[in-house]
């Protein structure tokens, strides 16, 4: 590899380092969000089995309108 070479592939590596911890520290900073989203997430799946479970007991699951 020639001078010139190695000092781009440096620069190159340089760069990329940099683009690579200002993505990890973006992606450190949204990390707090998700995990309500996650919690809203699963009461949603807990909400929509829980109508489900009640619409079977009460015998709508066999007498749903068409649409």
């Amino acid at each position: 590899m020639t001078e010139s070479n190695s000092k781009a592939a440096k620069e190159l590596t340089e760069i990329m380092e940099a683009t690579m911890q200002n993505l990890h520290s973006k992606f450190q900073s949204i990390l707090p969000l998700t995990n309500p989203l996650d919690d809203m997430g699963t009461r949603i799946d807990d909400l929509e089995k829980n109508v489900a479970d009640l619409m079977t007991q009460a015998g709508m699951d066999e007498q749903q309108t068409p649409k």
